[in-house]
C-alpha cells in the first residue's frame, strides 16, 4: 500500500487529491499539511468528506512525515514550493509537485516568468509528468514535475504533428479556455462571482507563466524549437479546459488519414480518446481523461481538446504519475 502524504491539502487540488485517494485501492492517506491558518478536521475544511475522512489537516512536521508517507503530493503555489521539496527529498519521499518550479528546465526563461530559483540542483533530475510522452522517464524519478493544466491539454492536442514533423514550428496559435477554479481557492477580484456570472474574458496576454512550459513541452516532442502564441480565457463555469490549437501543415493532409494519425499516436493511452466531434468541458469534467478532435479547416489543422483542470490538469495527472512510479496500474484510483 503507497502512504501519500498531500503538502497543501486546504487547496482545490488537495481536495481533488484526498478524493481520490479515497478510492484508490493501492494507497492510502497518512498525512495532510497545511498552513496553520487553515488546519483543521478534513470534514470541516472540506464539509464533501464528513463521513468519508476522518483525519486531522495540522501543520507541517517534516520528523513525524517521514516515518509516514511514501511519496508526497505536493500541492503549493511557485517559489513556496521549491522551499519544501528539497526537504521532502532529503527526507527520503518521492515528490511530485504541482507548481510551476521543476517544470521549466532553463533557469533564465523560469525567473523571466517567475521569481529567482532557489533549487537549481533538483530542477536538473526532475521528470516532466505528462505519462502520454515521458512515460519512461517518469517510472524512475524520486522527483516528477507536474504539467501545467494549459500545458496539458494543448500539447496533447498536437504531440502527433510534432512528432511527425508535419506541421510549421513557428505559427502554432493556442486558443484556451478555462473555468474559475483554474484561480485557485483564493482568487482575485476579478474572478469573484459577481465579475464571473455570464462573462467571458481574456487574461495573461502575451505574458502567461504557460507559455514557455507549452514551448519547452513542444520543443521537447518535436525535436527542435517551437514557437507559441498562447491566448487563456476564463469562462463562467467551476472546471475544465477547452483548447483550440491553429497548425499551419507543412503538407496536405486528408481527414481520414489525420484521425489515423492520432489514433495510432495514442493507441494505448488509457486516458485519451479522439473523437469523430468537438469535445466539451462537461464531457470531461470529474475525470482523468483528455478529448480531443483534430480536423482540416480551408488548408489549417485545428485540433480541439478538453481536459477537466483539476483532475487531468493536476491532480488526477498526478495520481497516474504516482502509479507509473511505483509500478501499479496508472489507471488506479482514476477509472
Amino acid at each position: 500500500m503507497i502512504r501519500v502524504a498531500i503538502i497543501g491539502a486546504s487547496g482545490y487540488t488537495g481536495a481533488e487529491s484526498i478524493k481520490i485517494i479515497l478510492r484508490h485501492s493501492g494507497a492510502e492517506l497518512t498525512y495532510l499539511t497545511a498552513l496553520p491558518e487553515e488546519c483543521g478536521a478534513v470534514e470541516d475544511v472540506f464539509p464533501q468528506f464528513k463521513g468519508r475522512c476522518e483525519m486531522e489537516i495540522e501543520p507541517l512536521d517534516l520528523d513525524k512525515l517521514a516515518g509516514l508517507a511514501d511519496v508526497a503530493l505536493c500541492c503549493l503555489p511557485h517559489k513556496v514550493s521549491m522551499g519544501f521539496v528539497p526537504k521532502l527529498l532529503d527526507a527520503g519521499l518521492k515528490v511530485i509537485d504541482f507548481s510551476a518550479d521543476y517544470r521549466i528546465k532553463d533557469v533564465a526563461v523560469y525567473e523571466k516568468y517567475y521569481v529567482k530559483h532557489t533549487d537549481t540542483g533538483n530542477l536538473k533530475h526532475a521528470a516532466f509528468g505528462l505519462p502520454e510522452l515521458f512515460r519512461d522517464r517518469i517510472k524512475d524519478a524520486r522527483l516528477v514535475a507536474n504539467p501545467g493544466c494549459y500545458p496539458t491539454g494543448a500539447t496533447l492536442a498536437i504531440a502527433p504533428l510534432l512528432k511527425e514533423g508535419l506541421i510549421e514550428t513557428d505559427g502554432i496559435i493556442v486558443n484556451a479556455v478555462t473555468g474559475s477554479s483554474g484561480a485557485g481557492k483564493n482568487p482575485s477580484e476579478k474572478f469573484h462571482f459577481p465579475n464571473m456570472n455570464e462573462n467571458l474574458f481574456p487574461y495573461g496576454i502575451g505574458t502567461h507563466r504557460h507559455m514557455p512550459e507549452i514551448e519547452q513541452i513542444a520543443g521537447d516532442v518535436a525535436g527542435k524549437d517551437v514557437t507559441v502564441l498562447f491566448q487563456p480565457h476564463v469562462g463562467p463555469f467551476d472546471r475544465g479546459i477547452l483548447s483550440t490549437v491553429y497548425c499551419v501543415p507543412k503538407e496536405e493532409l486528408g481527414d481520414e488519414q489525420l484521425d489515423r494519425l492520432y489514433r495510432d499516436f495514442y493507441a494505448g493511452e488509457p486516458f485519451v480518446h479522439i473523437r469523430k466531434d468537438p469535445p466539451a468541458v462537461k464531457d470531461v469534467a470529474g475525470t482523468n481523461y483528455c478529448h480531443i478532435f483534430p480536423a482540416i479547416v480551408k488548408g489549417r489543422i485545428v485540433s480541439f481538446s478538453a481536459i477537466d483542470n483539476l483532475v487531468k490538469g493536476a491532480s488526477g495527472q498526478a495520481i497516474q504519475n504516482m502509479n507509473i512510479i511505483f509500478g501499479i496500474d496508472e489507471t488506479t484510483g482514476l477509472e
